[in-house]
């Protein structure tokens, strides 16, 4: 910009000025994924369906936490011999994980860190276990029904970003990402307990929420920590199918948080289950009044976004949904 000043002389003399502007935000770049080699560093029985297991070690102060419901895959043998020989880090880990024999091939299962404190070297992660008692568990709460202190685990997660950056959103596994403002509710199952208690116990205090969980049992009624102007809503499954006892209890929150539309909302395209993955999150930012995160079993989840969109009205955009798995199908397949 060009302004005019007063010489010595009193004669207007032309300076050029430069304007301040604003600083350009840096794009973070997208974390590396390692694995990280831990142990089991406490077991603690939570109810008859959770078990948390706090895993420790070195390498975990470099873990990148970077949000409530923060995901990792625990990288479990397949034959009961150690798996760090077959993994490799970098951009290429998962062409080469596929590339191994089957009979070598680690599972890989998806949890959510209930808490993780890296400058201790610790995540907690709340595994729900099913089958266990039936006699019928996958490998992950196979495993982690056995678990002892001292026990190794591989863990595949976030590389911590440099110095000066932040991590945050989808590319380090979060999808909780609600605007500054408006109501909150979330649902679930037991599979989405664990991101669900991290999510309330953190939000603000004065912030309106709603959650509704819905349990096995009544001992799986876990104690939590919210602040005031968060409400949580435990129902018990009992006898009836996963996500039965949600319906009413879902329509009823939205109606409290006043978010549920007096018409009809859009109508939505099926989707096929068995040759798809149920997973649709808004961008940031692009959520209309209300922000719903909903999660855990995918044939309830698809019930549930139907009856939010659909039913009450709610804007698509404005619900993040999650098919955590699948019932009768195993992590994958």
């Amino acid at each position: 910009m060009t302004t005019a000043v007063t010489g010595r002389a009193g004669t207007a003399v032309l300076e050029n000025r430069t304007e301040p502007q604003p600083a350009v935000p840096q794009p973070v770049p997208a974390p590396s994924y390692r694995f990280f080699c831990a142990t089991v560093g406490r077991v603690q029985r939570l109810s008859p369906s959770f078990l948390r297991l706090t895993l420790t070690g070195p390498e975990l102060t470099g873990f990148g936490a970077a949000g409530d419901d923060q995901r990792i895959k625990l990288v479990l043998s397949r034959d009961g011999a150690p798996v760090t020989d077959l993994l490799t880090d970098g951009p290429t880990w998962y062409q080469d994980y596929c590339a191994l024999p089957d009979a070598r091939r680690p599972y890989l299962r998806t949890y959510t860190v209930r808490a993780a404190r890296p400058q201790l070297g610790e995540l907690d992660v709340d595994v729900v276990l099913h089958g266990v008692e039936d006699g019928h568990p996958g490998p992950a709460a196979s495993w982690a029904a056995a678990a002892v202190p001292g026990d190794p685990i591989v863990v595949l997660g976030p590389d911590r970003p440099r110095p000066g950056r932040s991590a945050s959103g989808r590319p380090w596994g979060v999808e909780w990402a609600p605007p500054a403002e408006g109501p909150l509710f979330l649902a679930g199952d037991e599979t989405a307990v664990p991101a669900i208690s991290a999510i309330v116990e953190a939000l603000p205090a004065g912030r309106r929420a709603i959650a509704v969980l819905e349990v096995p049992q009544a001992q799986d009624v876990l104690s939590l920590t919210v602040p005031p102007g968060v409400e949580v809503r435990w129902l018990v499954r009992g006898d009836r199918a996963p996500g039965e006892a949600l319906g009413a209890a879902v329509h009823a929150a939205l109606c409290e948080l006043g978010v549920a539309a007096r018409t009809a909302g859009q109508e939505l395209e099926d989707v096929d289950l068995e040759g798809g993955v149920l997973w649709e999150v808004p961008d940031e930012g692009g959520a209309d009044g209300c922000y719903a995160w909903l999660a855990g079993e995918a044939g309830m989840v698809k019930k549930l976004r139907r009856r939010l969109v659909r039913d009450l009205g709610v804007p698509r955009t404005s619900v993040a949904f999650m098919g955590y798995w699948r019932l009768g199908a195993a992590e994958g397949s």
